[in-house]
């Protein structure tokens, strides 16, 4: 199918699902609390890194953690400390994520904002230094937060061929601003943005064709971020959220949104 029709009917789909109101099961609802980009950044971090499991589970372990903030992240890390948190969060789990290894990203997160003044700053100079390149500057943002070869379930790398699902729906969230995405970020393009692939969006860009790939990968991503870009070239991640409405939303399947590509509404 030519670009322009799937753009058409892509645009049509972003009117009438990219809406707050289809937001209750998604941990971006979280973000929504915070009108200080430096607060929303941290809660933004906390809750792409917790995005996995059940939706129920997820919703739960994200409001235990921000609720332990007692409103005000920013400050709360800044004062922090490494052993702070680790007692803080010594009773915290989230499938294989223990208290330990929030405290740990928490703590990276902490002297990030002492040297770099935020994760935004930490994020536009990771750019900098990768030329652009996105899997680059996620991969040093991540040295920054955590270290030189430390590996942590919360913070995937792209070296090791990881999609990177949370940390590429964390920049969507903080770089994109319209009626879902709030932003808050500045000095990065949208048209840096890759796609957070799981297996269902996998499962969407398979059905689109964008892809014949047979694992939901990095070299996957890139792909499917190149196809959604010529579509959406300034803005790749634009349709994300509207598209995997179906296959969440009870009423949206998957079949739906195959008939609509297909034949239209």
């Amino acid at each position: 199918m030519p670009y322009q029709e799937l753009a058409d009917k892509f645009e049509k789909l972003y009117s009438l699902y990219n809406k707050r109101e289809y937001v209750n099961t998604d941990p971006l609802q979280f973000l929504y609390g915070y009108d200080s980009p430096e607060d929303r950044e941290i809660v933004g971090l906390i809750a792409s890194s917790l995005a996995y499991g059940k939706v129920s589970m997820i919703i739960r372990n994200v409001k235990r953690v921000l609720d332990l903030m007692e409103g005000c992240p920013a400050r709360f890390v800044t004062d922090g400390s490494r052993e702070k948190f680790e007692k803080i969060f010594s009773n915290f789990s989230h499938r294989f994520t223990k208290g330990s290894d929030l405290a740990l990203m928490l703590d990276g997160i902490r002297r990030v904002r002492k040297t770099s003044g935020s994760i935004n700053n930490c994020f536009k100079e990771s750019l900098k230094i990768c030329e652009n390149d996105v899997c680059c500057a996620i991969e040093y943002m991540i040295d920054k937060i955590i270290g030189l070869k430390t590996t942590n379930f919360l913070l995937p790398r792209p070296s090791a061929g990881s999609a990177c699902k949370r940390l590429n729906l964390f920049l969507r969230w903080m770089i994109r601003k319209d009626d879902v995405d709030p932003g808050g970020w500045e000095g990065i393009k949208t048209s840096d943005l890759l796609i957070p692939l799981d297996t269902h969006m996998y499962k969407i860009c398979s059905m689109l064709r964008f892809s014949e790939r047979k694992q939901a990968d990095l070299k996957t991503v890139l792909e499917v971020t190149k196809a959604f870009g010529e579509i959406a070239p300034h803005d790749p991640v634009r349709y994300d959220f509207a598209l995997t409405r179906f296959g969440i939303c009870p009423d949206m399947s998957l079949n739906d949104l195959q008939k609509i590509v297909a034949y239209g509404q």
